[in-house]
């Protein structure tokens, strides 16, 4: 059955056309991954499939009385608390609360009561919205809302907060809260995992796979979609190709497609030259002999050319960001190190008696809950916490980088031109080129940084990483605002990287990809395993088993 169907939409924003001539089927079970490049309306279709926006034009068919929840990528600070918000999900339900109070207030007043007619009325209507609202799981519904809320990770104390005072990823769950609470046959996601630790993008996962209706999901987490989807719809250009199976399936199927693509291309451009060659031979003998035979065979070779149909040249390799990362210098072996490391905040133990010996060319992926200490950690490694007892020892020639998640080693009211000559003594030319490789256009490389978008910040600290040479790097979040071709273009620049890597992350694929030495940190403690991700996940549920 067809939830929804998209047919020839498109939509335009200041003259640029995001979506032209879009078509997309929603079958009722139907779980698809919306993947493309940042910019290329993935939200934007989203929020039309949601109904929160309209196409300029085209046609978007629902089926009648769907009941669709969207989960916008920002979730704003709220006055109301989470369980307040995700009651607030079901309108139907806090309307005939209303109405039944208003019964209520009727029944309590004298006139009414005097009234043997309106007091029957009353009643009879207050016991069809009873019965309408037990219908539709009203009485139960603040229990199901807590249950959601606390499933989701919350604690009781976070439930009677107000949402102002919930970090990002509390308020992303929240309102997934509210999406599920709407019991919808249409579940729209945009970006989910954003803000979530590992943990709860398990959770999430897991909530996907067992949600009974169709689900829609714009994702950077590769790993999430590898588990979650079985459709792939690529958004290029405005349009829409459906590939079949999860986010690996769909990247081998691609490549194999524009293989196969460049050779039928080719095939076709060599015979469109020969006919070229052909019909100019036969204009040249009809200028030549008079002979109109020539001309209509130049006039049918011509035909040919007209009525085939063209092969699109495909884009093997699109336009990415220029990263290379070398050290400056080699390094002695050892790098760095923690011995016996405490850090306490006052009366607060984060971490205890931890020993972690980082040694040259090693790649380090840190793990672990939201709030457990996975920065505190990276930030003891670079020097900018001194331990509570302990030591912290970094080798001779030793350089460090430093990718903050918050970018907030970026000075917001300075401009990529700015920073740029700071770290280097380019012209401004030469800055305006550089960060042309990065995907900058030239007003944005002239204007505040801190009007530039997350992915723009985290494209600019990784090029301030590419002119500092450092020989160990320190990252933090890394992928967290990269579109998907980005990550993979930081992944490849550290594959070839000659120093040692640390990193903190959530992304699961770039984890596997990357490290070869994970370092969880869970209450307190920090414990090594040898492997990547998918190794020390093996490992865990064995040991759960």
């Amino acid at each position: 059955m067809t939830l929804v169907g998209v047919h020839s939409l498109r939509k335009s924003f200041g003259g640029r056309t995001i979506l032209h001539g879009t078509d997309l089927v929603i079958g009722s079970e139907a779980r698809i991954g919306l993947v493309g490049a940042n910019g290329s309306g993935k939200s934007t279709l989203l929020r039309i499939l949601a109904g929160e926006d309209d196409g300029d034009t085209g046609e978007v068919a629902r089926r009648r009385g769907l009941r669709t929840a969207f989960l916008p990528q920002h979730i704003p600070g709220d006055a109301r608390t989470p369980l307040q918000f995700v009651l607030a999900a079901r309108p139907d339900l806090v309307e005939l609360e209303a109405e039944l109070a208003a019964c209520e207030t009727a029944l309590a007043d004298p006139e009414v009561t005097a009234d043997l007619r309106r007091i029957e009325r009353v009643l009879e209507r207050q016991e069809r919205l009873l019965r309408r609202f037990e219908e539709i799981g009203g009485p139960g519904f603040e229990g199901e809302a807590r249950s959601y809320l606390r499933g989701l990770g919350l604690e009781d104390s976070a439930i009677e907060q107000p949402m102002t005072e919930l970090s990002g990823g509390q308020r992303k769950l929240v309102a997934l809260a509210a999406c599920l609470a709407q019991r919808p046959e249409l579940l729209l996601l945009d970006e989910p995992e954003t803000h979530l630790d590992l943990p709860h993008r398990e959770y999430l996962e897991a909530l996907i796979r067992k949600f009974a209706g169709a689900a829609v999901i714009v994702s950077h987490d590769r790993y999430l979609l590898d588990e979650t989807v079985s459709e792939i719809a690529e958004l290029d250009r405005g349009a829409i190709t459906m590939w079949p199976g999860n986010y690996s399936a769909y990247t081998l199927a691609r490549e194999l497609a524009l293989h196969r693509q460049q050779v039928v291309y080719t095939a076709q451009q060599k015979e469109i030259a020969r006919l070229e060659a052909a019909i100019a031979r036969f204009k040249l003998w009809a200028s030549i002999s008079l002979d109109e035979r020539h001309a209509t065979q130049a006039r049918n070779k011509q035909k040919m050319i007209d009525t085939m149909e063209k092969v699109e040249r495909p884009v093997l390799q699109r336009r990415t960001m220029a990263l290379e990362l070398r050290s400056a210098e080699r390094g002695g072996q050892k790098v760095l190190e923690l011995r016996h490391a405490d850090m306490a905040f006052g009366d607060d133990i984060v971490l205890l008696d931890v020993n972690l010996l980082v040694t040259r060319g090693e790649r380090v992926g840190i793990i672990g809950p939201n709030g457990a200490g996975k920065s505190v950690l990276a930030k003891l490694l670079l020097g900018e916490l001194t331990p509570t007892n302990g030591q912290r020892w970094i080798g001779p020639s030793i350089s460090l980088g430093y990718f903050a998640q918050g970018h907030e080693t970026l000075d917001p009211s300075a401009t990529p031109i700015d920073v740029i000559r700071a770290e280097r003594s380019y012209y401004e030319e030469q800055a305006v080129a550089l960060l042309g490789r990065y995907l900058f256009t030239y007003e944005q490389a002239r204007q505040p940084i801190g009007t530039l978008s997350g992915g723009e910040r985290s494209r600019l600290q990784l090029l301030l990483l590419m002119l500092g040479g450092a020989n160990c790097l320190i990252l933090d979040e890394p992928t967290n605002h990269l579109d998907i071709a980005s990550a993979e273009v930081l992944e490849g620049a550290l594959e070839r990287y000659d120093g040692t890597v640390v990193v903190i992350s959530h992304d699961r694929y770039f984890l596997d990809r990357i490290v070869d030495r994970i370092v969880e940190v869970r209450d307190g403690e920090v414990v090594t395993f040898d492997g990547g991700y998918s190794r020390w996940n093996e490992q865990r549920q064995a040991r759960a088993g």
